[in-house]
């Protein structure tokens, strides 16, 4: 059975920060490229961050260039995502994913709500 936990949602003001985190279990991760997705109410789901299978490559999306960092560790089968100067535009359900060339997965998501 694979799952993808992702924790270390919660509420923080701006300018605050957090760090996301997400285990992977059934899968060989390091093989998987895995991502950052954002979803708010009404709206779809965004693809905010990716790292490839090695972490040696990321992406980002605009919207959090500068301010979010995406980073893996293979030994432990963890991504992370450290959070900074969060705005409340950054409010939303975050999820993980993990992609394969055959075969892609989501977790269930963890909340951050940044509100004064």
């Amino acid at each position: 059975q694979v799952i993808l936990e992702e924790s270390g949602g919660g509420s923080v003001q701006p300018g605050g920060s957090l760090r996301l985190s997400c285990a992977a279990s059934g899968i060989t991760f390091d093989r998987y490229i895995m991502s950052w997705h954002r979803q708010t109410p009404g709206k779809e789901r965004d693809l905010i961050a990716s790292i490839s299978v090695t972490g040696g490559h990321s992406n980002y999306a605009d919207s959090v260039k500068g301010r979010f960092t995406i980073s893996r560790d293979n030994d432990k089968n963890l991504i992370y995502l450290q959070m900074t100067d969060l705005k409340p535009e950054d409010t939303a359900v975050y999820y993980c994913h993990a992609t394969h060339p055959t075969r892609v997965y989501w977790g269930q998501g963890t909340q951050v709500t940044v509100s004064s």
